[in-house]
């Protein structure tokens, strides 16, 4: 499920009366991801008429005004701006940020760490050190609102889903499965591997923005005991003891 199946080049098939798809990838991919990212912002500034880009791990949805122009015409122009660089090599968007978020993991917080880890062939302590360690990429955000899908992880960890479902995670959950990290944002029943438990809220209804992650920012989770989680629950910022800080 999570080969690097790159589209070279890029395929585009119309999406209802309003939109067009534009995809890169059909995997996870770093260079899929990347030229994804790339491709959306440059389309927000260059694609007149477009009322709207939003994008997955792997592809671009452009929504535009039929009222000002029709699918064949942005298609061209889309097909225009494709053509002008490699975006798989494209610089990732301005205005990215660093996030290093506060995390506790395993024990009553987290109880499926020792099932993940053991999966992956690997200790507790091993797992804590290198999930602790690794940065990971906003690929993008879905599902819920707010929520980031974070990669990728090493190939070990490459986990399928767990199928009964019977896991239901807190708020600042971090999950994981099939090379990825997911930060779910509210309450919820999940087939991903609850490893970690942090006091970020990435949805903040009250808050402006109501989502403080982009995609292309990356995270960092690193170790905390239990009791700073607790502790950063009452954050009125919702930032659960996490710093910020730009990206070149």
């Amino acid at each position: 499920m999570t080969d690097e199946t790159d589209i070279s080049p890029p395929q585009l098939a119309p999406l209802g009366l309003d939109g067009l798809l534009v995809r890169f990838a059909d995997r996870l991919s770093e260079a899929g991801n990347r030229a994804t990212l790339a491709f959306r912002a440059t389309a927000e500034d260059a694609l007149d008429d477009l009322l709207e880009a939003s994008s997955s791990a792997g592809a671009v949805h452009l929504r535009f005004d039929p009222t000002r122009t029709t699918h064949a015409e942005l298609q061209r122009a889309v097909e225009a701006l494709l053509a002008t660089r490699d975006w798989q090599d494209a610089p990732l968007p301005a205005r990215r940020r660093l996030w290093r978020v506060p995390a506790a993991y395993g024990g009553l917080l987290a109880p499926q760490l020792g099932r993940a880890a053991a999966l992956a062939g690997v200790s507790e302590t091993e797992a804590i050190a290198y999930l602790g360690s690794v940065r990971l990429r906003v690929m993008a955000i879905g599902f819920a609102p707010g929520q980031p899908y974070l990669g990728h992880l090493a190939e070990r960890w490459d986990l399928p889903r767990q199928t009964d479902l019977d896991t239901r995670v807190p708020p600042g959950a971090l999950g994981l499965a099939v090379r990825q990290m997911v930060l779910f944002p509210t309450s919820s029943q999940t087939g991903w591997y609850h490893v970690a438990q942090t006091a970020f809220r990435c949805f903040r209804p009250d808050g402006t923005p109501a989502f403080p992650l982009r995609p292309g920012d990356e995270m960092t989770f690193h170790p905390v005991p239990p009791e700073e989680i607790e502790a950063q629950r009452h954050d009125p910022a919702g930032d659960g003891g996490a710093t910020c800080e730009d990206l070149p």
